[in-house]
């Protein structure tokens, strides 16, 4: 089993859900979510912190993953965890021969593997994304959780060499504090969006 999770074949899956994506690009579009175990970031506002130990999270077959998604959406969001903590092109391969569009959300600190329709790239201070990353991104999405963190999204940003849609999106805890900073920078920066987490305010997965 353990060969064939590293293989990327096999899984640990937390969970999958049919919902509408929250926040960034594709905010208010039906999309259904597989959420990957495994995560060694350590982001102290993780709101999913259960996703982090893989091993409480028993490994799923692909081929079921893609069985469920194919029921429900066009469009699969691959999310974590960490999900390139894993071999994704194996998930990826067989997503796209049923006709459905991938996306990831990481913070693309390990190398990228999978084939992806769309790169959501939210990097995080406590572990970097490798310099591929930046590449890869359609979208650039940074967590504010004090001041310090519009400068770190300007480092981020300058790290890109294409232009693509970039996000400010107020950490949860702190969405008080901190959305009233978010509209102020984004006013002056327009360069940026505002990224809300919508389901949680529409109380949806």
């Amino acid at each position: 089993m353990t060969n064939l999770v590293n293989q990327g074949l096999w899984l640990p899956l937390m969970e999958q859900f049919y919902t509408i994506q929250g926040e960034g690009n594709h905010t208010g579009t039906a999309a259904y979510f597989v959420r990957i175990g495994g995560c060694d970031v350590g982001c102290h506002w993780c709101d999913v912190k259960e996703s982090w130990n893989a091993k409480i999270h028993p490994p799923s077959s692909i081929e079921k993953i893609v069985e469920d998604a194919k029921k429900y959406a066009e469009v699969v969001v691959v999310t974590g965890g960490e999900p390139l903590t894993w071999n994704m092109q194996p998930l990826t391969d067989i997503l796209h021969q049923n006709q459905l569009k991938v996306h990831i959300e990481t913070s693309g600190c390990y190398p990228v593997t999978g084939t992806w329709d769309w790169f959501c790239l939210s990097p995080k201070k406590n572990k970097l994304p490798v310099s591929e990353a930046y590449e890869f991104a359609d979208e650039l999405k940074v967590i504010v959780h004090n001041k310090h963190d519009f400068i770190f999204a300007e480092e981020q940003a300058a790290k890109l060499n294409k232009k693509i849609p970039m996000f400010l999106q107020p950490e949860w805890s702190k969405r008080e504090q901190m959305t009233p900073l978010i509209v102020d920078y984004v006013m002056q920066h327009p360069q940026w969006k505002v990224s809300l987490q919508t389901h949680k305010y529409l109380n949806i997965p």
